[in-house]
């Protein structure tokens, strides 16, 4: 009998929408936020972020892998700027 890893996730990953100080967003993902929020506010998570600092967390969606949440960044990355805001607003109601 083979054994199989549970689906669920200790640490699922999460996709989450960055505001830049500029306004631009930025879309990411990982399975620690409260770490990487701390790596983009100094200066150490992307290139993009950097120079662009200081960021605050409009947004975030729990994933049960890293692949689903591989797949839902690329989609949000693809979404104009108008349907982003649209995602953001549904989770602040």
């Amino acid at each position: 009998m083979s054994k199989r890893k549970c689906a669920v996730q200790k640490n699922p990953f999460r996709v989450y929408i960055l505001r830049c100080s500029d306004d631009s967003f930025y879309t990411g993902i990982t399975n620690d936020l409260p770490r990487r929020l701390r790596q983009h506010s100094a200066g150490t998570a992307s290139k993009y972020t950097r120079s662009r600092l200081p960021v605050s967390l409009l947004y975030s969606e729990l994933h049960p892998s890293r692949s689903v949440a591989l797949k839902r960044e690329a989609a949000v990355k693809k979404l104009r700027r108008r349907q982003k805001e649209s995602l953001i607003k549904l989770l602040s109601r």
